[in-house]
C-alpha cells in the first residue's frame, strides 16, 4: 500500500494507542496466551478484517485481536513508539516504504529464519524478499503483496470526449508520459473537465517508480537530488500540473474519494490494490471503468510485509498466520478475493490469476495486466528515508497544482524541505 498524508488528529490517536500499549493501559489487550491466539496491528483501507476472519474460520479456536491503527505511516510510527517502550503486538503489517528503517534494527524483530523463512524465501520475488533481509541475513518480514502498475479509466467519459474506449487502443494513446499529458489535454479540450485526479501521485509517483534508481543508489547512498530519473519524473508532474488537466484532488482525501463517483476525473493511476478502493468509493460506477497499461509499461507502487516484534508474547501463533496466509496458494486466494497482487511468481501463470476478469472494470484481465507490469520491472533500492523524501516531492508538486507554488522554484523548494526533514 501507498503511504498517505498524515492527518495530525489521526496521528495523535495512533501514537496514543502505542503509548498506552507501552504503559500497560493498552486499548488493544493481548489475547490469552494459548499458543494459538495473537495480537495483530494493521493499517486502514485494505480490509484486513476479511483476511483475519478467513484465517479464524479455517483455524477454529484461534483468536486474533486485530487493531487497525491508522494509515500505513501512522502504523509505522506507532510501532516505533511501541518498540521503544517494550510492549508490542505479536504481528504487525509494515508498508514497503516504511520498512527499511526497521530492517536497519533487526534486533527489534524476530528473525523469521528460526521459523523456516529461509526455507520458503524462494517462493517470493527476489527483489521483494531482499528488502526485508538485514545485512546480517536476518529476515524480519514476509511480503504480502506488490502493486504492479496500470491506469484505470472511465470508458463512458472517454466516449463522450471522442477518445477510444477499448483497453488496447487506450494503452496506445500513451506509450510515454508526455503522450499521457497530451491525451489529457485533448480530453479536457473536448469536455472542459479534468482528465486525471492529480499530478503528484498519478504522474510523479508512477514515473519515479519505473526506473532502476530512485532516491538511493544500489549501495544505499542518498541520490535524490542528482538522480536523472527523479528529476525527469518531477518535471513531468509539474508539466501535468500546469497543463490544466488535473482535478487537483490529492490522493486518499475525502474529496478524492468522493470525486471517483462524481465524474470529477476520468483517469487514475491504479496499482492492483487501488481497484478495491475504486469499488468501495464509487460503487455506482460498476461497469464504467476499464484498465489499461501504464505509460512506460512497467513499475510497482506498493507492497507490504508482515513482521513479528522481538518481544512478542505469541510469536509462533503469529508465524502460523504468516505461513498459512502468505503461501503461494494463500496469496493467490487473496488476489481472487481482494485484488492484492501476489509476490509469489509461481502463481503468475495459474489460470485463477491469468484468467481472472473483473466485472467492475469491464471484465478487464487484471491478473495478466498487473503481472506483466511487474515482469518488466527493474527494482530500485529503498532507503530509510524514502517515504519522507517522496512526500516532500509530492508536496512541492501539489503546491504548484494548487497555485501556491512557483513551478520554476518547485524543485529547489522540494530539495530544501527534504534536507530539513532528513538532515541530508
Amino acid at each position: 500500500m501507498k503511504s498517505r498524508i498524515i492527518p495530525s488528529a489521526a496521528l495523535t490517536a495512533a501514537l496514543a494507542l502505542a503509548t498506552a500499549a507501552c504503559g500497560g493501559g493498552s486499548t488493544s489487550s493481548q489475547p490469552a496466551g494459548d499458543g494459538k491466539s495473537f495480537e495483530f496491528w494493521s493499517f486502514t483501507g485494505i480490509n484486513q478484517k476479511v483476511s483475519v476472519e478467513g484465517y479464524q474460520k479455517q483455524n477454529p479456536g484461534v483468536q486474533v485481536k486485530l487493531t487497525e491503527v491508522g494509515t500505513s505511516v501512522e502504523t509505522a510510527q506507532a510501532l516505533t513508539t511501541a518498540l521503544a517502550g517494550g510492549k508490542v503486538p505479536d504481528l504487525v503489517l509494515i508498508q514497503g516504504d516504511d520498512l527499511p528503517k526497521f530492517v536497519q534494527q533487526p534486533q527489534n524483530f524476530q528473525d523469521l529464519r528460526q521459523y523456516g523463512a529461509d526455507k520458503v524465501k524462494g517462493d517470493y520475488l527476489d527483489w521483494v524478499m531482499s528488502q526485508s533481509t538485514a545485512k546480517g541475513g536476518e529476515i524480519i518480514g514476509i511480503p504480502t503483496d506488490v502493486g504492479g502498475m496500470a491506469v484505470a479509466y472511465r470508458t463512458d467519459l472517454f466516449k463522450k470526449a471522442g477518445l477510444p474506449t477499448d483497453r488496447e487502443e487506450v494503452g496506445k494513446l500513451w506509450p510515454t508520459w508526455d503522450a499521457f499529458i497530451e491525451t489529457g489535454k485533448k480530453y479536457t479540450a473536448a469536455t472542459g473537465k479534468a482528465f486525471v485526479d492529480n499530478a503528484a501521485t498519478s504522474v510523479f509517483y508512477q514515473a519515479v517508480n519505473q526506473g532502476p534508481q530512485k532516491y538511493y543508489d544500489p549501495s544505499g547512498n542518498v541520490v535524490y537530488s542528482t538522480s536523472p530519473q527523479v528529476k525527469a519524473a518531477f518535471d513531468l508532474a509539474i508539466k501535468a500540473a500546469q497543463a490544466g488537466i488535473t482535478a487537483k484532488q490529492s490522493s486518499f482525501t475525502d474529496g478524492w474519494s468522493a470525486g471517483m463517483g462524481k465524474d470529477q476525473f476520468a483517469v487514475i493511476s491504479a496499482p492492483s490494490w487501488m481497484l478495491n478502493g475504486i469499488r468501495t468509493n464509487a460503487p455506482g460506477t460498476k461497469g464504467k471503468w476499464d484498465v489499461a497499461v501504464i505509460p512506460g509499461g512497467a513499475g510497482n507502487w506498493g507492497g507490504s510485509y508482515l513482521a513479528i516484534p522481538k518481544n512478542a508474547k505469541n510469536p509462533k501463533a503469529a508465524w502460523d498466520y504468516i505461513a498459512k496466509t502468505q503461501s503461494p496458494q494463500g496469496q493467490l486466494d487473496h488476489f481472487v478475493d481482494s485484488g492484492a497482487l501476489p509476490t509469489t511468481p509461481s502463481v503468475y501463470k495459474d489460470p485463477k490469476l491469468t484468467g481472472l476478469k473483473d466485472p467492475f472494470f469491464s471484465d478487464a484481465p487484471t491478473g495478466a495486466i498487473y503481472t506483466t507490469s511487474l515482469l518488466g520491472l527493474k527494482p530500485f533500492h529503498i532507503g530509510p528515508d524514502s517515504s519522507a523524501i517522496g512526500q516532500e516531492f509530492q508536496n512541492a508538486i501539489t503546491n504548484v497544482e494548487q497555485g501556491k507554488g512557483d513551478p520554476a522554484k518547485a524543485w529547489d523548494a522540494a530539495l530544501g524541505n527534504i534536507k530539513t526533514a532528513i538532515g541530508k
